[in-house]
């Protein structure tokens, strides 16, 4: 979707040619996506699903079509056609909104600084608000349900068009300009009007424990994260690591897999399949495999996150702690619309080596805990690190 590094297309889009992995359920203030190139195209076999990748795209692009033709909007046409498709994570931006989506992956953005993820009942909920943010600064907290922006409803939405009502155009909507969230927690209900602001994504951090422990969080794979993981693993002291990846809601794939490599020898890190066609993502050789490792995931561990666990704990790199991942492993092809905007369907899904697939199913982790997951996890590797 954007792109800027091997992997990546560039901004402008040629129908049906760039393939990305969307990350939906991603930050509220914009939404991270992974972006593959059109030589990298691969399948493996689908999920139980009754999408047809290319009838889908056809009839969106002819929804679309013949809406211009008869003085509609495209773009409205083409969201009616994605809801009928029945594709839980398609979606339709307008240019705007997509050159907005792609910047948010190099790290900064505009919008009011919160993270949020579609529930299974289909209400969008605050999993995180970044500190000093307007959200922040409104007291908004995580836990908190956001049900309507502008006045528009957001249950039953895909989380990309709540994100795309928060963020508004790129041409309409800059930092400064206002917009209305409507709010629940509890039996409260309340409405907060946040002024945008332009926000940096500072999506790894690093600090140390007693132990010593060395814990790196990252919080979505924007660009240049990889590297900031690999960087951190080099300049940690000897003992353990705790990869951080709760509230991941994903990003760019190619940093996911930079990461990987910071733990691995080279070698599969993930499959991914696109209407037949199958290919591997592989670890770049040189990684610390010797440092004990553990990689802390919960219910908003998403997409390239769970790549990246799924990977650590098949290769039996890793032990995994926490709950269940969220269970977001699909693929999504762009196309332009006639009217400039982007439509994103569904085309496939991705594996981990063993060959799981995480879409609908997440990943289970070797030790389940909810409460003091980061002090089990302490535990665990210095369990790990003691003499034998």
């Amino acid at each position: 979707m954007s792109g800027r590094d091997p992997f990546c297309q560039p901004r402008r889009i040629r129908r049906g040619a760039a393939l990305t992995l969307l990350f939906t359920s991603v930050l509220v203030a914009g939404a991270a996506t992974g972006s593959l190139p059109q030589a990298d195209r691969e399948s493996a076999p689908d999920e139980a699903r009754s999408i047809s990748p290319a009838g889908s795209h056809a009839a969106v692009a002819r929804a679309a079509e013949e809406a211009m033709a008869d003085g509609k909007s495209p773009m409205e046409a083409a969201k009616r056609a994605v809801s009928r498709s029945g594709d839980r994570w398609g979606a339709v931006y307008s240019r705007g909104e997509y050159e907005e989506f792609e910047e948010t992956l190099d790290g900064q953005y505009t919008g009011v600084g919160l993270w949020a993820r579609s529930e299974r009942d289909g209400r969008i909920e605050v999993t995180k608000v970044r500190a000093g943010s307007p959200a922040a600064t409104a007291g908004i907290r995580p836990g908190d349900l956001l049900r309507s922006v502008d006045g528009e409803k957001t249950d039953g939405r895909p989380v990309t068009e709540v994100i795309a009502l928060l963020r508004g155009d790129a041409t309409d909507a800059p930092a400064g300009t206002t917009v209305r969230l409507g709010l629940e927690r509890g039996e409260r209900a309340w409405t907060e009007t946040l002024r945008r602001a332009q926000l940096t994504t500072d999506s790894v951090t690093v600090r140390e424990l007693t132990g010593p422990v060395t814990v790196i969080k990252v919080d979505t794979f924007t660009k240049g994260s990889g590297d900031q993981v690999r960087e951190a693993v080099r300049q940690a002291p000897p003992g353990g690591v705790v990869l951080d990846l709760r509230g991941n809601s994903g990003g760019l794939v190619t940093e996911a897999v930079t990461a990987a490599s910071a733990f691995l020898d080279g070698g599969l890190v993930a499959t991914y399949d696109v209407e037949g066609a199958q290919r591997a993502l592989h670890a770049e050789p040189g990684g610390d495999t010797t440092r004990p490792l553990v990689a802390l995931v919960d219910g908003g561990t998403m997409s390239a996150a769970e790549l990246l666990t799924g990977a650590v704990q098949d290769r039996g790199r890793a032990l995994v702690v926490g709950s269940r991942t969220f269970g977001k492993g699909s693929v999504q092809m762009p196309s332009r619309l006639p009217d400039g905007s982007v439509a994103e369907l569904t085309v496939g899904h991705y594996r981990t080596p063993s060959g799981r697939g995480v879409d609908g199913r997440g990943i289970t982790p070797d030790l389940e805990t909810d409460d003091s997951a980061l002090q089990r996890a302490e535990t665990v590797l210095r369990g790990l690190a003691s003499p034998s």
